[in-house]
């Protein structure tokens, strides 16, 4: 009997060290939209570390932001909260301890996790307020190259991998690591700023002419013709010259990130971590390319609002692995399904929920639509609210004098360019789209 107990436990604790509490490795790209990555089906962009993710892992094909604005994103990334909740934007004060306490790095600290972040913060919490819930930070910001010749790309990716290669097996971590790339250098006068070895590597690439560069800008409403949207594409866009050399220098910087993600890939491998990390890898928010002769975000089109995502669970079936899934999940469920993975129950202001499930193939009962809004108090970025359905999106901008609305039918309008808000066939849906948009406002 003796014998049986001692090979029991023995066999008990081999179980235990060989299934430590899951590692996190959280990667956040900045400006990244959904079709920015070869595995998305990009026919030029070069993104191997990106599309091995998605061939271990989940990619999903309808993540969106709630807000796209990196400021109110990455608050709603870190809080599990949309924008009307946390309440927090450029130009706002910072938040308070007790959204800093919901945040996930202060959840995970709190259960025994060591956490790291390293790359662009991008908010603000009141002095003191996150204190002690990050053990290793190192934040930074533009210009991309530094004087000393290296590159904020590589800086990021240099940060963590010191961070892998201080961490104890014994201890789980949640590693955030927050790219500023592809983000434009506002201030510069070439704007993207890939890394110099991969300066010329998209030279030869076709670069096409924006899809709606003409006719989606015709038919916006007067106030978005002259937004910051339009100001921004007349730095990067209002030539041909001038958009193939910005586009290719876009590209260069997300394959550059694409690197750096490879080598924090090979990190976790060299100390033995890859079997027991999950991988998380999305974007602030979408992005507009010149499309509808438009620069930057902040619109409720799937350009702006439409991120990538994907997860790469190593316990997870080998069937999961290289599959997609078409739920529409958001950036507020992130911190809910990185709480999860870490068996911590999610506080009770959260608004996401946990993907874990739907990695796993699971079929739970979802979400069919969104509250999208955008708060931010700036005269050339009107703020606006409404809902993304799966059919339908409904926008509205309630400062506009009179007050301007738009609805639209991705069934018949994937591209959104005819505007049915005044189609009186239409009129139910724009009712029932307005009852719905003021619903989630009050939730």
């Amino acid at each position: 009997m003796y014998k049986s107990l001692l090979t029991f436990l023995l066999l008990a604790s081999s179980t235990i060290a060989q299934s430590p509490q899951p590692n996190l490795l959280f990667v956040i790209t900045d400006d990244q939209r959904f079709d920015q990555m070869a595995c998305a089906g990009h026919e030029v962009l070069q993104t191997p570390a990106m599309d091995a993710l998605a061939k271990r892992g989940v990619r999903f094909t309808n993540a969106f932001v709630t807000t796209a604005i990196c400021a109110a994103s990455r608050a709603s990334i870190m809080t599990g909260r949309r924008e009307g909740s946390h309440n927090y934007t450029f130009g706002k004060p910072p938040m308070g301890k007790s959204l800093a306490d919901d945040t996930y790095f202060s959840q995970l600290k709190s259960k025994g996790y060591r956490t790291g972040f390293v790359g662009k913060w991008g908010v603000k919490f009141e002095k003191k307020a996150l204190a002690g819930a990050i053990d290793y930070s190192r934040r930074s910001g533009h210009p991309y190259r530094k004087k000393d010749g290296r590159h904020l790309t590589n800086i990021v990716a240099d940060q963590a991998t010191e961070f892998v290669a201080q961490q104890s097996a014994k201890q789980p971590f949640c590693l955030t690591v927050s790219f500023h790339a592809p983000h434009a250098q506002d201030g510069h006068k070439d704007q993207y700023i890939p890394p110099p070895e991969l300066a010329s590597l998209y030279e030869q690439a076709n670069v096409p002419v924006p899809p709606n560069a003409i006719n989606g800008f015709e038919v916006l409403p007067d106030f978005l013709k002259k937004s910051m949207g339009r100001a921004r594409w007349a730095w990067r866009f209002d030539s041909r010259e001038k958009q193939i050399r910005r586009t290719k220098d876009y590209w260069s910087m997300i394959t550059g990130v694409d690197r750096a993600l490879q080598r924090i890939i090979a990190s976790l491998e060299k100390h033995g971590f890859d079997d027991n990390t999950v991988v998380i890898f999305t974007s602030d928010n979408g992005y507009f390319l010149g499309e509808r002769g438009l620069a930057g975000k902040w619109l409720i089109y799937e350009e702006s609002i439409r991120i990538p995502l994907i997860i790469v669970d190593p316990k997870a079936p080998k069937e999961r692995h290289g599959t997609t899934n078409d739920e529409m999940v958001l950036n507020t469920d992130l911190t809910p399904t990185l709480l999860a993975i870490a068996g911590i129950t999610a506080p009770k202001g959260y608004d996401g929920r946990n993907l874990m499930p739907l990695v796993a193939g699971d079929s739970p009962a979802w979400r069919s639509d969104f509250l999208y809004e955008h708060r931010m108090n700036n005269k050339t970025i009107p703020k606006s609210q409404g809902v993304r359905g799966h059919r339908w999106v409904y926008a509205r901008f309630d400062e506009q004098e009179p007050v301007y609305e738009q609805l639209f039918d991705l069934k018949t309008d994937p591209q959104q360019l005819h505007n049915l808000a005044r189609s009186k066939p239409h009129s139910d849906v724009l009712e029932s789209m307005r009852a719905r948009c003021d619903q989630l406002l009050q939730q």
